[in-house]
């Protein structure tokens, strides 16, 4: 029965593909009838008109800042019909980890709407190319605090809305190998130790192993190479730990642990004995386990590393592709890998625009230059799914039903194909710049391939990077590069020196060599902070309301925030100073 719905399902997405182009003329005329009447599109002037064209020429681009005041009257209590005809009800909270001012996103019923409709797109082809029997996960998931508006509205991760939904509480029993109390527990330690403790217990279940983002995955089979004895003296008691004082996930748990298993304690103990520095370590604990899943493009690119330490043979699959602001597409190819994962436009859960950058897909060498020079250059009118090229960037517009009207999201993305009539899209990075002190412009990808570069120096050391950021210092002149590492060891002085030159080197950017060698950029800085100072900077930004199934390490800290800036100044153990260009 499950195999058949997965194919009605299947049957008809395609469908409803072929015949993309007039689907999204149909969205946007649905989202415009019914948000019509709402202030912000009256003042636009579209007088009731729902067809593309008008829409184009009468709504402008917009950035969040433009939304600013609205969404904040909407917090503050205002049910009159600001930015849809119907009241917002929830408030999603963006990441905020650039600046560390998470920001306010609409949030309604149709927006959980949508986001089931891409789950159960994926999941439909995920099913298909790896069939399942017991349909259950070690899925690493954990539900934010929520928090109320002035005006008395939820506040809350997109994430944790869907966690919370009936929709997904629903299906908790027939897919998760824990209780739902382990999922809504009070405190992440806690929750992530019965996370391992309940997969471990039904080890021979577990057939996918899942978190929204990869870095919750590495982060926590870590924390299981560190916890894996305390673990297997709970099973080989019967008896779970002290540590766990929430009440309710401390009683759901107990009752699975019902007897001492000396036998299951025994198992793991030889497992884990037998593993090479946790390699493997995802098949050899869960046999059955078919693949593992999470969103694992842009910023958890670097965690790929790790994540295959993990997974050995097992296929890594990309999840889907949107934002705290609205889900975009599905991953209809679950046997791609990461680096190669597409993701298909669902297009009747909104309406999309694509601003071409001019870039030639036939340059590859120069293509972040690019992407930055087409930033900096006047922009070209935005186009529809039909008018898309394969092979070129874009930045992507989106129009929800949640109230965004042509509104910048900051990605760019690559048009690989079609899956029928509609695009499937690359992630390629965030058109934002990262890191400037003159004329250089570096973004994240370029930030992410110098350190990878410059790890590899680690390995004759056996050392990884365990994670990284960056800022810039103006302090004093010239200004520079500070790169901040944790390593999972010690490292000896003459090998980081190295990293420290590599990574300078690394960055191909034209400005940013021509300014180094005339001293406008000074030496870059390697700043290594002692262990843990990672999961300080995440314990920061869930106190702040970011759900740890959605945490992503801020590649760049902005100057304005001091907060982090002190937790990873205050971490700083070795500094080291480039002699690249001396």
């Amino acid at each position: 029965m499950r195999g058949q719905f997965n194919e009605q399902f299947i049957d008809s997405f395609e469908a409803m593909t072929k015949d993309a182009v007039r689907v999204q003329k149909q969205t946007l005329a649905r989202i415009l009838e019914e948000n019509g009447d709402s202030e912000y599109l009256q003042n636009q002037g579209l007088a009731g008109r729902t067809d593309v064209q008008s829409f184009k020429t009468c709504v402008p681009l917009v950035t969040h800042k433009d939304l600013k005041s609205f969404i904040n009257r909407i917090a503050d209590g205002d049910s009159s019909p600001i930015l849809t005809s119907k009241p917002i009800p929830r408030i999603s909270l963006s990441s905020g980890t650039t600046e560390g001012k998470p920001k306010y996103v609409p949030f309604n019923d149709q927006l959980m709407h949508t986001t089931m409709e891409i789950y159960k797109t994926s999941q439909a082809y995920r099913n298909r190319e790896f069939p399942l029997v017991t349909q259950k996960g070690l899925q690493f998931i954990y539900v934010g605090k929520q928090t109320t508006t002035k005006g008395g509205l939820i506040v809350a991760t997109a994430t944790t809305h869907v966690y919370s939904s009936d929709q997904f509480r629903n299906n908790i029993k027939s897919k998760f190998v824990c209780p739902e109390q382990v999922i809504f527990g009070s405190d992440f330690n806690q929750s992530q130790y019965c996370h391992l403790l309940c997969g471990l217990l039904f080890s021979d279940e577990v057939e996918f192993v899942f978190s929204t983002f990869a870095h919750s995955i590495v982060h926590a089979l870590r924390t299981l190479e560190q916890d894996w004895e305390e673990l297997c003296s709970d099973i080989r008691s019967g008896f779970l730990s002290n540590k766990i004082t929430d009440s309710s996930m401390r009683s759901a748990v107990s009752k699975l642990l019902l007897r001492p298993n000396p036998d299951l304690a025994h198992s793991i103990l030889t497992k884990f004995k037998n593993l090479n520095n946790g390699y493997g370590l995802i098949p050899e604990l869960f046999p059955n386990a078919k693949y593992v899943y999470g969103i694992m493009t842009g910023s958890m690119e670097p965690y790929m590393k790790k994540l295959r330490h993990y997974a050995a043979h097992l296929p890594l699959v990309s999840a889907y592709y949107g934002a705290s602001e609205g889900w975009i597409a599905a991953n209809v190819n679950p046997k791609l890998p990461p680096e190669s994962a597409t993701f298909a436009v669902l297009p009747h859960i909104g309406y999309f625009e694509f601003i071409p950058l001019g870039i030639d897909p036939v340059d590859e060498d120069d293509r972040e230059l690019e992407v930055v020079a087409a930033a900096a250059a006047g922009e070209q009118e935005p186009v529809g799914i039909e008018e898309v090229v394969v092979g070129k960037d874009y930045e992507i517009l989106i129009t929800n039903f949640a109230g965004l009207y042509r509104y910048r999201l900051g990605d760019v993305i690559r048009v690989a194909g079609f899956h029928n009539a509609t695009p499937e899209l690359q992630f390629i990075c965030r058109r934002s710049l990262l890191l400037n002190v003159n004329i250089d412009k570096n973004t994240e990808k370029d930030l992410q391939t110098s350190v990878e570069i410059a790890g590899k120096l680690l390995a004759a050391e056996k050392l990884e990077i365990v994670d990284f950021t960056s800022c810039v210092d103006r302090s004093i002149e010239p200004g520079h590069y500070v790169v901040f590492w944790e390593l999972s060891g010690k490292s000896r002085e003459d090998v980081l020196d190295s990293c420290c030159s590599c990574m300078d080197l690394s960055f191909v950017d034209a400005g940013y060599k021509t300014s180094r060698k005339v001293n406008g950029i000074g030496p870059l800085e390697l700043r290594v902070v002692r262990k843990g100072t990672f999961q300080k900077l995440m314990s920061h930004y869930v106190g702040l309301g970011a759900a740890v199934s959605q945490f992503k390490t801020p590649r760049c800290i902005g100057a304005t925030n001091d907060v982090v800036l002190q937790i990873l100044s205050d971490g700083v153990e070795e500094t080291y100073f480039s002699t690249a260009f001396d």
